[in-house]
């Protein structure tokens, strides 16, 4: 492949996007305000201290290890992305990766520096450094969802649609990419083992004695 650091540049598109809609949502709202950008679609400014729809990890340095675990899948990620790359492997498997590592970087930026940055470190924190805060703002309204009884931490109330960002979104194309598209991925990508040849071995007429 003729240039590959250009998917790194897409994926850095990817992430400057995510943090100017983070930036400009931390400077222009307040925590719990809402801007109606289209119907149902809106702005809703909120933090969220740890993982997607809520989830995190307990104890005084979960957050820490939270974020550390971040760092850790997202420079697998990268180093995966880049062989991928290099034996020129199937461009949807590419580009799936390119979204999981965008998404993956931008929420890791938040909670590695906004803590120290942007003062929106968990209220447990021992250091605003890793300790950051993940600003979501994107949201569609649907009112109230009843959720069942075994849903974790959420079963058995009603909650309202999850808020996210672009970090998010991105990463969750990318693995939805993964898992509907796998079979045509790697089957793509998979060497090809080459037929095995005969010898042609040319057969001389008999002749008559």
């Amino acid at each position: 492949m003729k240039k590959p650091h250009l998917f790194y540049v897409y994926a850095l598109c990817i992430v400057l996007l995510d943090q100017l809609l983070k930036l400009y949502v931390y400077f222009n709202l307040h925590q719990g305000e809402e801007v109606i950008l289209l119907g149902n679609f809106k702005l809703h400014y909120t933090l969220n201290p740890g993982m997607a729809f809520g989830f995190e990890f307990g104890a005084t340095y979960g957050k820490f290890l939270l974020t550390f675990f971040r760092l850790a899948i997202i420079i697998g990620v990268g180093i995966y992305l880049y062989k991928l790359i290099q034996r020129n492997a199937h461009k949807g498997l590419i580009w799936s990766l390119i979204l999981i590592f965008a998404g993956g970087m931008g929420n890791l930026i938040d909670s590695v520096f906004y803590g120290a940055f942007l003062n929106v470190a968990t209220y447990d924190a021992v250091t605003p450094w890793f300790h950051g805060q993940v600003i979501d703002m994107l949201f569609i309204d649907v009112g109230p969802i009843a959720l069942p009884n075994w849903v974790p931490k959420f079963g058995g109330h009603n909650v309202s649609a999850p808020i996210f960002n672009i970090a998010d979104i991105s990463a969750f194309i990318g693995i939805v990419m993964v898992v509907i598209l796998h079979r045509r991925f790697f089957t793509a990508d998979a060497p090809t083992t080459p037929a095995p040849q005969t010898s042609e071995i040319s057969q001389q007429p008999e002749q008559a004695s």
